[in-house]
């Protein structure tokens, strides 16, 4: 196009909230966040076909042929960000505006009013957030599915003419959603719904269980789409319910579903994409293979996936998507084998699941995921309390370190890395390898969950609720994680939260809801109310440890000493090692004995065993942390830690 001449085209402006300001505090810092932001934004332009024009100060001038992929781009842009601000604590934040008009090409440069008209847009999002004009509006309104709201006489300074603005609610700031909602429910938050198992041998069900998990770990790896975690899609198997009713109990737009039939070493897969709002399919096909060729068909299903949603896929997520994992199908189905067993957290399973990851690496030797599955193994045996600290930790470490020397970017040996830096009280390195991670794979729970446990070590609450409430919005199924996020708001004194959060969840985790309610009733000094939960908590999971010593801890309160004192010596003969020292300890601090329970606690503390969320938040141990010893206990975290 010669110069001079006009053309229609979108326009995206960005522009980073309170730069200015940064840049009077700390210049250094805020030009090293510039060029960070430069870095982050780029490939997104790329991939939705963006041309960057220029950039002004701290903004970008970005030109689109096609509204809606500026509009694509720019909620891109602010999905990442947000979770780059969860996974690693930076909080820079974006406005972006989008518009649609002439343009004038000038040199490399472009003019015209549709310019001036999107600068003006910019600042009238919130911040995280995305304005557009009315022209796109009308471009995009039934393309993307997000709420637009328009406002009422928007101030476009330097613009005579009215301009309809429409301002974006994205995902994290949605309302939950009702039953009539669930079509406005984000089609790139997704869930990987088991596959049904069709082979005539029921012994293949983990081929099929492996098949859903190894899709869902690959589409993970596109970072436009947020994968619900295989612990949540997990609790559906076997299930009759609609799509609609699970996409509203995940808060997910779009679901995949499918079949695996396994016979000899011929493979069928059938797969279909749904989406949640009309259960309407968007996509589906099947794959006859032989079963060297499973890693093909899971690229293709994710990059299928992937194009139906019109996510465009940088290079080097194409790169991760078509590598294979290992050459030999064996060790892969043994691999397969041990991911469904260490499902199944019991020791025997974990123990099982050791043994087939290591008949894994005899076969392959360079097979990283089998290395970190032993790695995983291990980590799982010492904080499930089966084997201690200073006999699986080191080995943890050197399997993960392994499987980090065959693929660097590996995020769930960065993962499990990052667990035995947090059992090693290195908080640091922990937090490090978690946010690597998550870098890697923003879809990983588990390790927003270890985040949490990072920031609340640290005695930074708030980071400790954000990255909980994150690994909930990943595994909104998962007993663990509903359970925890609870107890956090009751911990931190957000007890409205948690009495709306365990209303909530408590059809979807009720013994871990009905544990968090004892304790709370117990603080509230409603005995019977509490007794009432910890009997339903006790029906569900008898075996929990948690009944055990809750059981002991109930006696001590109401003045049945000789109880309590048995209930100690229960636990001293079940659980050997370092693990039941907490027990004991919350039962001594009930019968008023401060001294057995500080005596016990810094041995936790000393064996790395210590449940600091108990000892620095629960308000059952509230008089505890009045006594001068807390201090020193406190001190000694924080140096052991090496916490400021």
């Amino acid at each position: 196009m010669s110069e001079g001449e006009r053309r229609l085209a979108a326009i995206m402006f960005t522009d980073i909230v309170g730069y200015t300001s940064l840049t009077q505090k700390d210049e250094s810092g805020a030009m090293q966040a510039l060029e960070e932001h430069r870095r982050l934004l780029r490939p997104y332009f790329a991939s939705h076909r963006g041309r960057e024009v220029k950039t002004v100060g701290d903004a970008f001038l970005v030109e689109f042929e096609s509204a809606l992929d500026a509009v694509l781009c720019a909620t891109a842009i602010q999905n990442i960000i947000h979770d780059r601000s969860v996974a690693t604590g930076v909080t820079i934040s974006l406005r972006i505006g989008v518009h649609m008009g002439d343009v004038i090409e000038s040199g490399s440069d472009i003019l015209g009013d549709a310019v001036n008209v999107a600068s003006r847009i910019e600042p009238l999002a919130e911040p995280g957030g995305v304005c557009i004009s009315g022209p796109v509006y009308e471009q995009v309104k039934n393309k993307v599915p997000y709420l637009m709201d328009k406002i009422v006489n928007p101030r476009l300074k330097n613009v005579s003419e009215p301009i309809d603005v429409y301002r974006l609610t994205l995902p994290w700031a949605r309302p939950q959603h009702s039953e009539s909602t669930v079509s406005l429910l984000d089609p790139n938050r997704i869930a990987v719904l088991p596959f049904v198992n069709m082979s005539p041998d029921p012994n293949d069900e983990y081929f099929a269980d492996g098949m859903t998990e190894e899709l869902l770990d690959r589409l993970a790896q596109v970072k436009s789409l947020k994968v619900i975690a295989r612990t949540s899609v997990m609790s559906y198997k076997g299930e009759k319910k609609k799509a609609s009713q699970i996409a509203k109990e995940l808060e997910v737009g779009t679901l995949v579903e499918g079949s695996v039939r396994k016979a000899g070493n011929r493979v069928r897969v059938t797969v279909q994409l749904i989406t949640a709002g009309t259960e309407e399919h968007l996509w589906s096909s099947h794959y006859d293979k032989d079963l060297d060729d499973i890693f093909t068909v899971q690229s293709e299903i994710a990059e299928k996936v992937a194009a139906e949603l019109k996510v465009h896929l940088l290079d080097s997520e194409k790169k991760t998507l078509e590598t294979k994992p290992t050459e030999n199908t064996e060790a892969y189905t043994l691999y397969l084998r041990g991911r469904q067993l260490v499902g199944e957290r019991t020791e025997p399973s974990f123990r099982q699941a050791l043994g087939l990851f290591e008949r894994a690496i005899a076969l392959d030797p360079s097979f990283a995921k089998a290395y970190a599955g032993v790695a995983a193994s291990y980590v799982s045996l010492t904080m499930d309390g089966y084997d201690p600290y200073e006999r699986t930790a080191p080995r943890a470490e050197l399997f993960a370190k392994k499987a980090l020397s065959l693929n660097p970017e590996l995020a769930e040996a960065h993962a499990t890395l990052a667990d035995v830096r947090f059992l090693e009280d290195d908080l640091r390195g922990s937090e490090a390898e978690a946010r690597r991670a998550i870098e890697l794979n923003p879809s990983l729970p588990e390790t927003y969950d270890l985040l949490s446990d990072v920031a609340l070590m640290k005695e930074d609450i708030d980071e400790g609720v954000r990255t909980m409430e994150a690994a909930y919005r990943l595994d909104p199924v998962m007993p663990r994680v509903v359970g925890r996020l609870g107890r956090i708001y009751f911990y931190i004194g957000r007890e409205k939260d948690a009495l709306q959060h365990w209303e909530k969840t408590l059809q979807l985790a009720p013994a871990d809801t009905f544990r968090n309610m004892t304790e709370y009733y117990l603080y509230k000094g409603d005995i019977e109310k509490a007794r009432e939960c910890y009997s339903k908590a006790e029906e569900l999971e008898p075996t929990n440890r948690w009944c055990t010593w809750m059981r002991g801890f109930m006696a001590a309160l109401t003045g049945d000493q000789k109880g309590a004192l048995e209930v100690i010596k229960e636990i001293e003969a079940r659980w050997l090692g370092a693990t039941n020292l907490n027990d004991i300890a919350f039962i001594h601090y009930a019968l008023g004995d401060l001294d057995s329970y500080f005596a016990y606690i810094d041995r936790a503390t000393d064996q790395h065993t210590l449940r600091y969320a108990y000892v620095l938040y629960c308000p059952l141990f509230g008089k505890a942390r009045e006594d001068p010893r807390y201090q020193f206990l406190l001190g000694k975290l924080r140096k052991l830690n090496a916490v400021p």
